[in-house]
């Protein structure tokens, strides 16, 4: 375990029937939101995590295994607002041996995801989630030293609950409001190879075939010309559509139906014991879709199930790798390009309303995504210092053309970035063992600042001021960077003594960075000037731990 001023852990195993059963508790929680009131810091981040597992042999051929985790983090930002986010997962996990050659794993899964957010500046809560209920049979199948199968079958059913929305005050102006629960039902079945083919040449290959049924009870609403979304050429513009009837699906009702097949093929050559290179193809389906909102610093995500309006995205990505021993494994090295292409990524329309809006298909289009680039992976492994430098170069963009030759899509129809895109991601990480008692340690993080789409000029309506903005994530915020810095004392141990002790002394954000989590804009109400305001959630925090073993 570890005490420490920023967060303390706890695990322990042991048996409960000798020979037979066993248990694991581990849990953390953070606390450092405490002390940043004492400095008057009024935003506060924090977390705690339980995790459990038993198992049990019934004899040499069967084990099972129940596992749990449960989970929060909390993020406030001033008294704006308060995002809470987790999951609760249980797992019953039966394992089978039918031979030196052949096990099987039987896994019943229940997850629940939550998403939370609390808003004071309207005066309402926000809760959604996602329910799972998963079964899977998957088996390992070694044919030979040289020929390993793996293959199984896969149910997922899922609980949506898009949101629920309350008032928190008299004076809110919102009305209670539970959008109607989506379900679907998702099925799977594959099979992957790892063929060793010689010393030099190692393939793996596999297909997996999935299907995605979406489920009643739930009422849709239909639209002229089926498009849900239209285009206003006088203003050109995107508008929600008017429905123009409903219809009634009864429970567990097929709303939509999709299959797809899934193909993917890696191959490995070693030119030496210290030599290699890899390249792979693979395809894949996604059946959910994450609606972010990233033009505001109010983080929103919400879930929705592939249907008549919002397809499935298809994936294909190719990658191309290459690692090298140096020195006598003194140092390694590891090279990967990438290319990725989605189909059928959904992006909203400008002044989309995303919160406890029933009809989500009224204020998104369908468009294209790729991601591209470079990942460099240096490490020292051996000596008295070690450590690694991580560095990506890449892009991932995103593109919504128009659907006819009149309409201009999103952004012109022209790629823009999305809101995952980082240009530059360089980490440095280093470890000193000094002597028995100390060891250093140091972690430098760079990262291109997050996408965001800023005003570059306004007019005046009426006596009203309108901002004008620039393209869909034209702009950046600046770059993210840290250090982060500890040392670890461990005193000689007490032979009278049954347990092993340290203490932790570290500084996160050493040279106290102001990174920005997002910048807003407003009018200064002295000089009536446009001022940005910068968003900066934490600065040093500086932290002391003890951690102990028995």
């Amino acid at each position: 375990g570890g005490i420490g001023l920023i967060s303390s852990r706890i695990l322990a195993e042991g048996p409960i029937v000798k020979g037979k059963g066993s248990f694991v508790v581990a849990g953390r929680a953070s606390y450092a939101h405490l002390f940043l009131k004492l400095v008057d810091n009024p935003n506060l981040a924090y977390f705690y995590d339980l995790n459990t597992k038993l198992s049990y042999s019934l004899n040499e051929k069967n084990n099972i295994y129940l596992s749990g985790y449960f989970g929060r983090d909390v993020f406030q930002l001033n008294d704006s607002f308060v995002n809470t986010y987790g999951n609760t997962v249980i797992n019953f996990r039966w394992n089978h041996l039918f031979s030196e050659k052949l096990f099987s794993n039987l896994s019943m899964i229940y997850s629940d995801y939550y998403y939370g957010l609390n808003l004071d500046i309207i005066g309402f809560n926000w809760d959604s989630g996602i329910k799972n209920y998963n079964i899977k049979y998957d088996f390992k199948h070694y044919l030979s030293d040289k020929l390993k199968l793996t293959y199984g079958i896969n149910s997922n059913y899922y609980d949506f609950n898009p949101g629920k929305i309350e008032p928190t005050r008299p004076d809110s102006g919102i009305n209670e409001d539970q959008l109607d629960k989506k379900y679907a039902l998702e099925n799977a079945i594959y099979i992957d190879a790892e063929h060793q083919i010689s010393n030099k040449i190692a393939v793996s290959y596999g297909v997996r075939v999935s299907s995605f049924l979406r489920l009643g009870n739930q009422t849709l609403n239909t639209y002229a010309n089926n498009q849900p979304v239209i285009f206003n050429p006088d203003f050109q513009i995107y508008e929600s559509a008017e429905p123009i009837g409903t219809v009634n699906y009864g429970k567990n009702e097929t709303i939509a139906k999709f299959e797809n097949l899934e193909p993917r093929l890696a191959i490995s050559y070693t030119f030496n014991e210290n030599q290699s290179i890899k390249a792979s193809y693979n395809r894949m389906s996604q059946y959910l879709h994450l609606i972010s909102n990233t033009q505001s610093p109010t983080p929103l995500d919400v879930w929705a199930p592939s249907d008549n309006f919002l397809k499935p995205q298809l994936l294909d990505q190719v990658a191309l790798g290459y690692f090298q021993n140096i020195n006598d494994d003194e140092y390694s090295l590891e090279l990967e390009t990438f290319f990725k292409k989605i189909k059928n990524r959904v992006d909203y329309i400008d002044g989309a309303n995303l919160i406890a809006n029933e009809a989500i298909e009224r204020v998104v289009l369908n468009g294209q995504a790729r991601a591209y680039g470079l990942e460099v992976l240096f490490r020292k492994n051996t000596g008295r210092f070690k450590g690694w430098l991580s560095y990506t170069l890449s892009r991932t963009e995103q593109k919504v053309e128009g659907r006819t030759a009149i309409e201009t899509g999103i952004n012109n129809g022209d790629w823009y970035k999305t809101g995952f895109d980082k240009l530059h991601n360089l980490a440095i990480v280093a470890n000193y063992k000094w002597t028995e008692k100390w060891r250093f340690s140091a972690n430098l993080i760079f990262q291109t600042g997050q996408p965001v789409t800023f005003p570059d000029g306004q007019y005046e309506y009426e006596g009203i001021t309108v901002p004008n903005f620039s393209s869909r994530n034209e702009n950046n915020l600046p770059s993210y960077h840290r250090l982060d810095v500890s040392a670890t004392l461990t005193p000689n141990k007490n032979k009278k003594r049954k347990w092993q002790a340290e203490w932790v002394f570290g500084i996160y954000n050493l040279y106290n960075r102001q990174n920005a989590a997002s910048i807003t804009f407003r009018q200064n109400d002295e000089t009536a000037s446009n001022e940005a305001i910068r968003l900066s959630i934490f600065g040093i925090v500086p932290s002391v731990t003890y951690n102990i073993k028995f």
